[in-house]
């Protein structure tokens, strides 16, 4: 039928947020989104926007398919804070070994790229952060074992260390070296709800 979209979008978003997440917003070009999606440069602008706008949908793609699985992972923190804060990192460090996807994090690796993002695409970059602290801060406080400054405190640290967790894998890190820097915080955390 003519005027048909003849391609899954969801294939091509998901081919476009894999292709900015293992380059960069920086290092990708239309014709290696052309690439990884298999649509034609025009294609890519009648069906999936600009690059600031395609980017915009894989970085939303990318928060909520991972926000999913850290929601669920803190669902249990009222009762357990300890355990939801390590099923938390698990998600994290289970996605960094899945050889499906690349290394690293698109947010962390969007979030060291801020200087060269239009204003509006580094903006959503922040909000992304904004969306895992205020996630985390949430999960900590539901038990109400830390004060407000304290899970500010410790959301604000978790997320600085899960954002270095993409960065110390994609440089190398062993998933031993991983789970020594996740247990430092686990730890902390547990010596902090001790009466």
């Amino acid at each position: 039928m003519a005027g048909k979209k003849q391609f899954d979008m969801d294939a091509a978003l998901d081919a476009a947020m894999t292709q900015f997440w293992r380059e960069g917003y920086a290092d990708t070009s239309l014709d290696d989104l052309s690439r990884a999606t298999g649509l034609n440069r025009s294609s890519i602008y009648s069906s999936l926007g600009g690059k600031d706008t395609l980017f915009l949908r894989c970085l939303e793609r990318y928060a909520a398919r991972y926000g999913e699985k850290y929601d669920a992972a803190l669902a249990c923190a009222a009762a357990e804070p300890v355990a939801a804060l390590r099923a938390f990192f698990d998600v994290t460090l289970e996605r960094i070994a899945d050889p499906e996807v690349p290394d690293g994090c698109l947010i962390a690796q969007s979030a060291m790229a801020i200087p060269v993002l239009s204003p509006g695409v580094a903006e959503h970059t922040r909000k992304a952060l904004g969306l895992q602290r205020q996630r985390l801060r949430t999960a900590l406080k539901a038990g109400g074992r830390l004060t407000d400054q304290h899970a500010e405190a410790f959301a604000e640290h978790t997320v600085a260390v899960n954002q270095s967790l993409a960065v110390m894998s994609r440089a190398g890190a062993s998933p031993a070296q991983l789970r020594t820097i996740v247990g430092v915080t686990v730890d902390a955390l547990s010596q902090a709800l001790r009466p």
